[in-house]
């Protein structure tokens, strides 16, 4: 028989306490959500006078129609699927073929690499140092220009580094090497294989920062074909700079405003879909990542 343990008092306040505070913080992070996405699927009056509170009003698909008539749009769409896969492919690999290296005891002068890895992640020289040189490497207006700067997250190797050395017993290693494996194979055929966890999270981290990036896109490019898919949102909603196109054959100012606002709403979502449909797939892992990188030896 299970045993239980009666609540006192005090621990029932104290439960119902932690029960409502966790949903006011649930409906205050869903809500700003639900709103968006029930003002993208609104009538263009309806968002314009406020009408739209939870639920879509006069439902209407007009705004998405009007978003993906825009080339810009679609471009920037590809150009940030592009960004997001190779720079995460690049990211991964470039982490862990520095991270299992630091964690070999037998890998001379890991201390000092170490050292370079923390030093950059501590000091920098800037915005203008960094610009000048990927001018002199001639990579301004370019692809590469949004995907070597920042190839690799110091952070995020410290806690490649942590998993492996929680997960890759050298005992490991030893009984390889005794079968004949090399270095190359044990990372490929044995480290990696045991290291989906991690490279789970490690691919939600990058591609996440790829997909929302737009500092260094602004910075370096000048090609609107090659703009991602943030800089057109910016436009949009920062400096609300509309392409007649998008308008259609809208003739009336208050049709004109109140589509303006549709397409800030749908532009939202669109833009979020990628990271919502990418979350689900590594979230049972990233809970775990996210412990690792927080344990130190």
């Amino acid at each position: 028989m299970h045993s239980h343990i009666k609540e006192t008092k005090s621990d029932k306040i104290f439960t119902i306490c932690n029960y409502v505070l966790l949903s006011l913080f649930v409906l205050s992070v869903l809500y700003p959500l639900i709103f968006v996405i029930s003002s993208s699927f609104s009538s263009a009056q309806a968002v314009s006078t406020g009408k739209v509170w939870l639920l879509p009003v006069d439902f209407s698909l007009t705004s998405y129609k009007e978003v993906f008539k825009h080339e810009a749009i679609w471009t920037g769409y590809a150009n940030s699927l592009f960004y997001m896969v190779v720079g995460t492919i690049i990211n991964v690999a470039l982490t862990i073929l520095a991270a299992y290296p630091l964690t070999r005891k037998d890998f001379r002068g890991r201390n000092i690499f170490m050292f370079l890895f923390v030093f950059t992640m501590m000091f920098n020289g800037g915005l203008i140092p960094m610009y000048l040189l990927v001018r002199d490497l001639g990579l301004l207006n370019t692809r590469w220009s949004l995907l070597l700067p920042n190839a690799l997250a110091v952070f995020n190797v410290i806690v490649t580094m942590s998993f492996f050395k929680t997960t890759i017993p050298d005992e490991l290693l030893e009984s390889a090497q005794i079968d004949g494996c090399n270095d190359f194979k044990f990372l490929f055929k044995i480290v990696i294989p045991l290291s989906a966890p991690i490279m789970a999270v490690m691919t939600l981290f990058y591609a996440v920062g790829h997909w929302n990036q737009y500092f260094n896109a602004l910075i370096f490019l000048r090609d609107a074909n090659l703009f991602p898919l943030q800089l057109v949102l910016r436009d949009i909603l920062v400096q609300n700079e509309i392409d007649p196109s998008m308008m259609g054959d809208v003739s009336r100012m208050e049709d004109r405003i109140g589509l303006q606002q549709l397409l800030k709403y749908s532009t939202i979502v669109v833009a979020s879909l990628p990271v919502l449909i990418i979350y689900p797939f590594v979230q049972k892992h990233f809970v775990k990542g996210v412990m690792i990188g927080s344990l130190k030896g």
